[in-house]
């Protein structure tokens, strides 16, 4: 680390130039190339999917998905003749674009039952021949612009469904936002315009070269379509936050008197080893969405990872480049004339945050209970957490998708938004008799509240069976639980009764089935995740800090702030507990996806801050070999700089519940509300306590084990002087020189960290910083 520090350092230009080579090439060919995002995702062995491609094998016209043009007669009746000539020239318009093989009108044959009793709201089914995956957005748009087009004279049209989905416009509108938040903390943070600037700098380079790669991957693994939302919602957070922590260390260094190369080194080599790690951990626990086995996901997994990665590469590279350029700039007026005066700082601990670490010292077992119990309280709403999808009720009232679900639950009933859809391979005359019969079966089912007649298509080719369809609405809508109830009993009872001894096999599939399957596969593969990724970080902190009991703890608390994050989210959109508050009109399920991929994302960001904090503790461990001592000043040391972090982190997150769309806006909330309760109680309050409490146990690791271990340092060589071979009950360092006590400072081991008493005099070892004043040694 010191060796890249240093090279960067002194081939700054060529840094530079390099990474603003990269940016610009593969922005252009980004731009040219464009991007290919869908949201494909396969879950064979579902009876939603095994519809989807039986149809695909026997009727493919019919096997894509199916979008609900909505007609509302203002004035008058849907049957009138003035409305029917303007929705049918609509309609003739619709059923020539691509991709659509079916328009079935509420003027057809069998089209009575899509006009309202009232006979001013109608619906017109529109089929496609693909997925809404496989449909670009400006094919969508296409279709949603013609249908709106027959709107006028007093009649308004709307459109509903998948494709109409894929047509809005999902971009991340709080990513603007954010960046100013971002940078007025950084000022407030640091007090200097470039210092503010150097992380945004940093960060914004490193996320328009990551999106541009992100983009060019779509063409070769198929991502989500919000991955690029999501990864410069993570990005920014991160890649502010870890320049944030690498820039505060060599501030630190040029106060204490350190010229500017060594101040970079001792940065990279202290700080920036705990930025490298904790990217490791938040792509580890990115990545660990592989182990779900939905490759819906997989996109997603590496996207979000090649952001963080860039991110930390720019930390690490370009960031002691451009500290090159700007040097002592990067602090404060006042600052740099002390500098220039001689007067150097003796500690890098904050006043403030040495007083609140004193008053934990004192009371470890009361800030842990309070602390514990303030996260527990918050997580509660868990319990009753509803995994699922939203329907269009919940899009913004504005959008078309929502006027068309609120006109068609108005007109027919909300279940008319979600139909179940029954498919079946029919071959005889009996088999589709006994289709007949599935079919009443299942429509005098309670719970159900119209259905279709049997459609039966004619098979592709001689010899081969033909296909047998129905659409069946429930009474509530396709978020409710009871429709979830209603399928299950569906497909668990009332169609296996009726299709006993037929030899027929009836699959019950539809958008709403399929959002329920994907919800179940998740909901089962959701322990096996989180135990991959718990045990992966939990290995990689063990190896990191040489002990069982810190990466045990990260663990618990990690999962504690994702507990408490998942109560907020479900408190607020399931719930509607201060959803007003937030401009959310309608409650519903949480997104199956959204506990995996938050999970993944809390987990990593947790470990930030974790990492952060406990490579502060690890370096006072080594040096002081006193476990109270080391807890509360690396608290007192890097309290002000996580909570910097965080707040960045709060208002980047939080401006994208602006967006508008409901699953970012989750995003904003719970990551939000995840980094503000990780910041302030955990790492503040909850983790200091429990070491206290555990004492040197937090530095156990069994002497067989730590052999075989390898070794990887994270506390920077600046802080490894003397450090031996652990013996498994110790911290594994040669006992400090007792440190001569500063007036008011603590004289002994448990005693209260005064604000105004400096560390304890060390020599800074290394060759690079010979000569150089010691008067405290380094510090995040």
């Amino acid at each position: 680390m010191r060796n890249l520090a240093r090279w960067c350092f002194n081939h700054r230009r060529l840094v530079l130039l390099a990474w603003v080579a990269a940016l610009v090439s593969l922005t252009v060919i980004h731009s040219a190339a464009g991007s290919a995002y869908s949201d494909n995702f396969d879950l064979s062995g579902t009876q939603s999917f095994d519809a989807i491609h039986l149809l695909q094998r026997a009727a493919p016209k019919a096997s894509g998905d199916t979008d609900q043009i909505v007609i509302a007669a203002k004035q008058g009746h849907i049957t009138d003749p003035a409305v029917r000539t303007q929705i049918e020239a609509m309609l003739a318009k619709v059923a020539r674009l691509p991709h659509v093989s079916e328009v079935t009108s509420p003027y057809g044959p069998t089209g009575a039952a899509q006009i309202s009793k009232s006979g001013e709201i109608a619906f017109a089914n529109v089929t496609f021949d693909e997925q809404a995956s496989k449909i670009l957005a400006p094919a969508a748009k296409t279709f949603v612009n013609t249908a709106r087009a027959g709107s006028g004279n007093g009649v308004e049209v709307e459109v509903e469904g998948q494709i109409a989905e894929g047509a809005a416009n999902n971009g991340a509108g709080g990513l603007g936002l954010g960046a100013l938040a971002a940078g007025v903390v950084l000022f407030l943070v640091f007090g200097s315009l470039l210092a503010m600037a150097l992380p945004l700098i940093t960060a914004a380079l490193s996320l328009g070269t990551g999106i541009a790669v992100i983009g060019l991957l779509s063409h070769v693994i198929s991502m989500a379509s919000f991955s690029s939302e999501l990864s410069l919602l993570i990005g920014l957070g991160v890649g502010v936050d870890y320049a944030l922590f690498i820039l505060t260390r060599y501030r630190q260094g040029l106060l204490r008197g350190l010229p500017g190369e060594q101040a970079v080194i001792e940065s990279v080599d202290t700080s920036g080893r705990a930025v490298l790690f904790a990217g490791m951990i938040v792509c580890i626990a990115m990545l660990g969405m592989f182990a779900l086995g939905v490759s819906f996901l997989y996109g997603v997994a590496i996207a979000a990872s090649i952001a963080v990665a860039f991110t930390v590469v720019a930390a690490l590279t370009l960031l002691p480049a451009l500290l090159g350029f700007f040097g002592p700039r990067v602090l404060r007026r006042r600052e740099r004339r002390a500098l220039r005066e001689g007067k150097l700082t003796t500690t890098d601990e904050s006043p403030k945050w040495a007083r609140w670490a004193g008053w934990i010292q004192q009371r470890p077992v009361a800030f842990a209970v309070v602390a514990a119990a303030i996260m527990l309280l918050l997580a509660i709403p868990f319990l009753s957490m509803r995994l699922g999808s939203s329907d269009a009720g919940s899009d913004p009232s504005g959008s078309t998708t929502r006027k068309a679900y609120d006109l068609l639950a108005t007109g027919f009933g909300p279940g008319y938004n979600g139909p179940l859809q029954l498919v079946a391979s029919v071959s005889t005359p009996a088999q589709k008799a006994a289709f007949v019969r599935v079919q009443q079966a299942v429509a005098s089912t309670p719970g159900v509240v119209g259905a279709t007649k049997p459609r039966f298509l004619p098979a592709p080719a001689p010899g081969q069976p033909g296909v047998a369809l129905a659409n069946i609405y429930p009474k509530g809508s396709p978020q409710d639980e009871s429709t979830s109830n209603l399928l299950h009993t569906v497909r668990n009872h009332v169609v296996p009764a009726a299709a006993r001894g037929t030899g027929l096999h009836v699959l019950v599939g539809g958008q709403t089935a399929i959002f329920d399957d994907f919800s179940t596969v998740l909901s089962r593969k959701l322990p096996l995740f989180f135990a991959v990724v718990v045990l992966l970080s939990f290995l990689l902190l063990m190896l990191v800090f040489r002990s069982l009991v810190i990466p045990a703890i990260a663990a618990l608390m990690n999962i504690l702030s994702a507990a408490a994050a998942f109560g907020v989210i479900t408190a607020i959109f399931q719930d509607g507990i201060g959803a007003s508050l937030l401009g959310i009109d309608k409650t519903g399920p949480i997104e199956a996806f959204v506990p995996v991929l938050m999970f993944a994302i809390l987990f990593g960001l947790s470990m930030d801050y974790e990492v952060f904090l406990v490579t502060r503790i690890y370096e006072e461990w080594h040096r002081r070999g006193d476990n109270r001592e080391a807890v509360t000043h690396g608290l007192a040391a890097t309290g002000r700089t996580i909570t910097a972090a965080a707040a960045i982190m709060v208002l980047v997150f939080g401006a994208f519940i602006l967006g508008g769309q409901r699953i970012i806006e989750l995003f904003g909330v719970g990551l939000a509300s995840a980094v503000l309760l990780d910041a302030l109680i955990v790492r503040s309050a909850l983790v200091p306590s429990l070491m206290l409490i555990l004492g040197d146990s937090n530095w156990w690791l069994p002497a067989r084990l730590d052999r075989v271990l390898p070794h990887l340092r994270v506390e920077g060589s600046t802080a490894s002087e003397g450090i031996l071979s652990g013996n498994g009950s110790g911290p594994g360092v040669a006992p400090p020189p007792e440190p001569t006590p500063a007036p008011n400072g603590p004289s002994a081991p448990g005693a209260p960290v005064s604000p105004s008493a400096p560390a304890p005099a060390t020599t800074t070892s290394g060759p690079e910083l010979t000569g150089q004043p010691a008067t405290e040694p380094a510090g995040p």
